[in-house]
Order: C-alpha cells, then sequence, then structure tokens
C-alpha cells in the first residue's frame, strides 16, 4: 500500500487490518511510536494522520492509503519541541512523550493554555504532573515564531537587496 511517511512517499506490504501502530514500528522499523494502553486511551501512540493527531493503535492500516502519516520520527533531529520538553521538565520516564510532542506539533501555532489542555487532553501522563508538558508546548511555540520571524525578516531583506540591484 502506497502512502507517505514522514515526507517521502512508501509502499509497504502489510494486512489492511493490521493497526497502523504495528505497521510503524514492525514493518517500518519506527519503533518511537509507543503502545500504551492498545485502546486509544492513553495517547502514547499518537502520530499525525494528514496533519491530525490520532491514536494509531486504533487507526486500519488499510485506511492510511493515499494519506500523509508523520510520527516523531519524522520531525527530524532536534525540534524545538522536543528541545522544549527536555529544557521545561515535560518529559521523565519517556513513554508518553513521542505521543505528547505529536498531539502538541498538530496544534494552531498561538494556542493558548486552554487549547493545549484540550489538544493534549486524549494524552496521559503518569510522571510530570502536566505542567512541565504545557509550559514545554508554550516555550515551543514561542521559539518557533522567534524563528518564523527571523525567516520572514531575512526573506524581507533578501527581497529589499534584490530590488535595489
Amino acid at each position: 500500500m502506497r502512502f507517505r511517511l514522514n515526507g517521502k512517499q512508501v509502499d509497504v506490504r502489510a494486512p489492511a487490518m493490521k493497526r497502523l501502530l504495528d505497521v510503524l514500528r514492525e514493518d517500518c522499523g519506527l519503533t518511537g511510536t509507543k503502545e500504551g494502553c492498545g485502546e486509544g486511551e492513553c495517547g502514547a501512540c499518537t502520530v499525525l494522520l494528514d496533519g491530525q493527531a490520532v491514536n494509531s493503535c486504533l487507526v486500519p492500516f488499510g485506511q492510511v492509503r493515499g494519506r500523509s502519516v508523520k510520527t516523531i520520527e519524522g520531525l527530524r533531529g532536534r525540534h524545538p519541541l522536543q528541545d522544549a520538553f527536555i529544557t521545561e521538565g515535560g518529559a521523565q520516564c519517556g513513554i508518553c512523550t513521542p505521543g505528547m510532542i505529536m498531539a502538541a506539533a498538530a496544534l494552531p501555532p498561538n494556542a493558548t493554555l486552554d487549547q493545549v489542555r484540550v489538544g493534549l487532553a486524549g494524552n496521559l501522563c503518569r510522571c510530570t504532573g502536566y505542567m512541565g508538558i504545557y509550559r514545554a508546548v508554550k516555550k515551543a511555540q514561542g521559539s518557533g515564531l522567534k524563528a518564523q520571524a527571523r525567516t520572514r525578516a531575512k526573506a524581507g531583506t533578501n527581497r529589499t537587496q534584490k530590488a535595489a540591484r
């Protein structure tokens, strides 16, 4: 079955009713997505399906045909969310962390604290008490906004320089 995985077209042979979680871990070798409960209750297996956070333990593989799946590995290195989870104490044992980060990646850029709480409500953490996670998401949003502003400013400078030539 062809679908887009972390930005690349892939063709994976697996039964259509196999859980997406198992396909990612067993057939694709992407073990960053964790299984917590296997029932869609904990959010440890959260991935983005066409940009929306979903519990991959509940998604039959057949439903991803022609769609886009992004896993924690798809963030490619030190994403601002990953850095913020480390510095703000949002990660402890690590079981929920990939799912939390992926759920946070689906939030709107300037999410309010209430929007962050609602957006992460399907992800359970037994270690942090959530305040470190909320701080991490807000910090990452701030650093992401600063990076976007720098990129826009640089693009504006380049346009101005080209126009002056």
